[in-house]
């Protein structure tokens, strides 16, 4: 082969190196799908982090928001790229397996291979260097005795020429002269043998061993060269196998996207805030040119309820009023347990989950119990598992339990069936139980109050002057009733900042001073104003307050 015979002996060297280069090749490149995997790992972890980041909280009420067709979209691109990110592990575990570990092994095989080479050639190099100098000490021998076998032969043609020397003298040259010549001719013989050798040594060892040794590392090399090449190929299928499903998750994403119904989430908002209230109606016109109308409209502000003359005023101010501080009362963390501080609407629905939270808890309380009294019937049936009197007090909790919990059931059913119209308006007594006393003692107040209850009990809708009178004026329907806005009944100091973010609240700097116009009742709630137009309710162990000697006549007044 031509390609091997190009290259001489003295080309082992930079054979050596090359090879050595051709895995340090290898192993690079065995050490950048190393570091690519790496990156597929990270980015698939980093994905996942992200998604379970902006998944929402089992439980919570970021888990209610996710009832809406774009948060259902958003959640299933939350999901898509989970499995977008497991598709990037695919990737990185196929590297590993198929490129990484095969080149691995495969590095390993090819160090010991080229290490058998090359041995074979450090060998046949040793021996032809052997066979040269083999061939050049019977050289040199072969010349030597010939230049003795000279000497010797002319010694004894002196000798012989020489009448002064005996003849025993010539005779003893002339068969020094032989020998020597012998010798010569031996070591000769000798000398063509071993050249005869060497050239055949060398033949062989230039036109087969040589040859079979290079042709043996030129195929190891071409096989490392088919491999990386093998491999590359793999680097790029194990890529293309997951595009297909990558597809199919960014299909998933664009099909959620086309999913969301702008006009179907528009109309979810109205059905979960719509309060059931009917829009205030016009403001009446109120006559201030003639002074005794004037003089009725002042007295109306401490009896409203009492005479009949302020109605227009209580009809058409009070409503214009009332409606925007519906949203201030949703402020209020702790209200009436029959949710009668919210409107009807939003009631129902309030009613109607703690109905269903109730129910789930029976059929927990219910689980438990059947299960309890399955075990029971196995200590009874096989004594030597357990003492059946053991579940006899857990058992006798949990009757307990369910029927506390069916009574609860019982009492926001009765008020569900209130709210949606099945029974009678509650009495006063109930309303005394639910926490909040509305002092309505007549059939036809309850009737007619049952459309126009505000989130806080009181009205917005205008009343007529008999029920007004039949109505007496509580400290509760006080709050508002006012005309006018209520007066401050002392200073308070922010120990705090408040980042008031609900509606009804209002934010407060640490250090500021701020007018006091409503105490806390209870709820943890102070009510505060900064000015005319700014009021709101704070957390009272927020500020520290500082009521004014005079403010129970002020409230009084009012």
């Amino acid at each position: 082969c031509k390609s091997q015979t190009d290259l001489w002996n003295d080309q082992f060297d930079n054979l050596e190196k090359h090879t050595q280069w051709g895995i340090d090749v290898l192993e690079k490149y065995i050490k950048f799908v190393k570091e690519r995997t790496e990156i597929e790992l990270s980015y698939a972890k980093q994905l996942r982090n992200l998604s379970k980041k902006y998944q929402p909280k089992k439980n919570s009420k970021e888990e209610e928001e996710y009832r809406y067709t774009s948060t259902k979209a958003f959640l299933a691109t939350l999901n898509e790229m989970n499995d977008y990110a497991g598709q990037h592990e695919v990737i990185s575990e196929n590297m590993t397996s198929l490129i990484t570990g095969e080149l691995t092994r495969y590095v390993q095989e090819l160090k010991q291979e080229r290490k058998s080479h090359f041995h074979d050639g450090r060998k046949a190099q040793q021996h032809i260097e052997t066979c040269w100098k083999q061939l050049e000490a019977s050289k040199r021998r072969f010349e030597r005795d010939c230049k003795e076998a000279d000497r010797a032969q002319q010694y004894f043609e002196k000798m012989d020429a020489d009448i002064n020397v005996t003849k025993a003298d010539v005779e003893k040259a002339r068969q020094q002269a032989q020998l020597r010549h012998q010798m010569a001719e031996d070591s000769k013989a000798e000398y063509c043998s071993t050249l005869q050798k060497f050239n055949s040594e060398q033949h062989d060892h230039y036109y087969t061993h040589i040859p079979n040794i290079f042709q043996k590392i030129q195929e190891m090399e071409e096989r490392r060269i088919v491999r990386i090449g093998e491999s590359m190929k793999t680097f790029a299928d194990v890529d293309r196998q997951v595009i297909p499903i990558i597809g199919k998750c960014l299909d998933e994403i664009t099909k959620a996207a086309e999913s969301i119904d702008h006009k179907n989430d528009s109309q979810m908002v109205i059905e979960a805030f719509k309060s059931g209230f009917e829009p205030p109606g016009d403001v009446d016109f109120e006559d201030f040119t003639q002074p005794m109308k004037r003089t009725v409209s002042e007295s109306s502000l401490s009896n409203s309820r009492g005479d009949g003359k302020s109605e227009p005023k209580f009809g058409g101010k009070s409503k214009g009023k009332l409606w925007p501080f519906i949203k201030k009362n949703k402020v209020l963390t702790s209200g009436p347990e029959d949710f009668s501080n919210l409107p009807p609407e939003q009631r129902r629905k309030k009613l109607q989950q703690k109905v269903d939270e109730l129910n789930k808890d029976i059929q927990k309380e219910m689980d438990q119990k059947d299960a309890l009294t399955k075990m029971k019937d196995v200590y009874i049936k096989n004594p030597q598992m357990g003492d059946p009197a053991s579940v006899d007090h857990r058992l006798a909790e949990l009757g307990q339990n369910i029927e506390k919990l069916r009574l609860e059931v019982q009492k926001f059913e009765g008020w569900l069936a209130e709210v949606e119209g099945r029974l009678p308006m509650r009495t006063e007594q109930a309303r005394r139980q639910s926490g909040l006393y509305e002092a309505q003692n007549t059939s036809a107040v309850n009737s007619c109050a049952q459309d126009r209850e505000s989130p806080d009990g009181s009205y917005t809708e205008e009343q007529s002057q008999e029920t007004e009178m039949k109505v007496p004026a509580t400290d509760f329907d006080d709050e508002f009733d006012d005309e006018e806005p209520l007066p401050t009944i002392g200073t308070c100091k922010a120990l705090y900042t408040f980042e008031g973010q609900n509606e009804g609240t209002i934010s407060v700097a640490e250090g500021e001073m701020l007018y006091v116009i409503e105490e806390d009742k209870g709820d943890g709630w102070t009510r505060i104003r900064r000015n005319e137009d700014e009021e709101g309710y704070v957390p009272t162990s927020y500020v520290e307050v500082y009521l004014d000697k005079n403010a129970k006549g002020a409230m009084t007044y009012i």
